[in-house]
């Protein structure tokens, strides 16, 4: 075990970051691989990919598949596109130092509990690839990195889109909490649409099982926390504390926070953790979910199911549900060029209803000022809540969790929440 001093992570704002409501609609269209039931521009169609024996002198042999690939309808009577990288927000609105090798190399990467890969860039990308902007980790200037051998990782989306590459070993450094061994993936080849944030990787925070390296997944931060007795037995948790830029004026001055072995007393407010099982069968943070409120009304979802989100902003639900929340919210209609609801700019507080999800028994709200996502134009604003399509079950991202201080209770697999206070509201359109 080494010597640990456990502390609040500090999540950094990304000031290059552009809202933009499609874009963040069309990245979980790729990470989750779900098909859209409203119109729009975006679909998952088959596509014809062959494997094997390519070229002239390969005229015979290789195996062709139908391949279910993100793509955009045409404008025109043309076939479908493939989706261009420019349509995609693969930027993150906040990022978290992390420290990894010996001496140090610090790294920003966005901390996801809906996946459970670490990866960064490496300088084992082609040379062609242009990585201004980002902070590269060099395992050659580590003493203490070792390369795991014939291991190999790679994460595909629905685009068809991909990163990949070798992995190896070193000590991990999260505010003050260092992690041994821990495998860290360094990407080799990255499509085009990595290229345009300025995070450079990623930190999974969901189960191990849905972790991609081969022959055999590794285990997340998490995992070694617990495994390595870094973190206390009696708190093998983290917790995600998601403030906003807009609450400045705020007692907790817009702070947002990770926590690692500890719950943050401050945080709590003096509240008792309201907590329900969770199902990690499939890798996520998933757990009972089976009513929601829109105002007054109160709407039954026999049997559903949510996962909390940190790697993404919007919150996702069933089409029933969507429809009743801006039916409640004046001049608010579905724009299918833009594939989501959108709602006027100048609507008042007073004119937003309050909206709650089922935590496994108690309801948690959304803030009204997190409802109004981003600007899409002529006067109106992109929800903060969007359709799942035929995805079986919620994910609630930012748009939800910024409403709460949430607890990953690993140790005893159960989320726990607290109601995050926010005495001022700030409905206006974030930049």
């Amino acid at each position: 075990m080494a010597s640990n001093n456990l502390t609040r992570v500090e999540r950094v704002l990304n000031e290059r970051y552009v809202r933009n409501g499609p874009k963040s609609y069309v990245y979980l269209l790729n990470k989750y691989k779900f098909s859209p039931t409203q119109p729009g521009p975006y679909f998952l169609g088959g596509k014809v990919h062959q494997q094997g024996k390519h070229g002239i002198a390969h005229l015979f042999g290789g195996k062709a598949h139908l391949q279910q690939v993100l793509q955009k309808r045409s404008t025109t009577d043309a076939q479908p596109e493939e989706v261009p990288a420019v349509d995609q927000q693969n930027d993150s609105l906040y990022l978290t130092p992390v420290t990894i090798g010996t001496p140090g190399q610090v790294v920003n990467l966005d901390f996801d509990t809906g996946s459970a890969d670490l990866w960064v860039f490496s300088p084992r990308l082609p040379k062609t690839t242009d990585t201004s902007g980002h902070k590269v980790f060099d395992p050659a200037k580590s003493s203490t990195f070792k390369d795991t051998a014939r291991s190999t990782w790679r994460i595909s989306y629905g685009d068809g889109s991909s990163a990949s590459g070798s992995v190896g070993k070193d000590n991990v450094t999260i505010g003050g909490l260092t992690i041994e061994n821990q495998s860290i993936e360094l990407a080799e080849k990255l499509s085009p649409s990595f290229l345009s944030g300025v995070g450079d990787g990623l930190l999974g925070l969901a189960f191990g099982s849905i972790n991609t390296v081969k022959p055999k997944p590794v285990a997340t931060p998490v995992e070694n926390m617990i495994a390595q007795r870094d973190i206390p037995r009696t708190s093998e948790l983290f917790t995600a504390y998601l403030g906003s830029y807009k609450d400045e004026k705020d007692a907790d001055r817009g702070a947002s926070f990770y926590t690692f072995g500890y719950i943050d007393q401050t945080a709590l407010g003096g509240q008792t953790p309201w907590y329900t099982p969770i199902d990690s069968s499939n890798g996520f943070w998933q757990f009972k979910s089976t009513t929601a409120s829109v105002g007054s009304k109160k709407i039954a979802r026999t049997g559903n199911t949510a996962i909390a989100d940190t790697g993404t902003t919007l919150a996702l639900v069933d089409d029933e549900l969507c429809a009743a929340i801006y039916a409640a919210i004046p001049g608010a209609r579905y724009d299918s060029s833009q594939q989501g609801y959108l709602f006027p700019s100048n609507t008042t507080l007073d004119k937003i209803p309050v909206v709650s999800f089922d935590v496994g028994g108690r309801e948690f709200a959304v803030q009204k000022e997190d409802l109004a996502f981003a600007s899409a134009g002529n006067g109106m604003t992109y929800g903060g809540i969007q359709s799942r399509g035929d995805l079986g079950f919620d994910i609630l991202g930012d748009t939800w969790l910024k409403g709460i201080y949430a607890i990953f209770d690993q140790g005893n697999k159960r989320f726990g929440a607290v109601v995050r206070v926010d005495l001022t509201q700030d409905p206006s359109v974030p930049e």
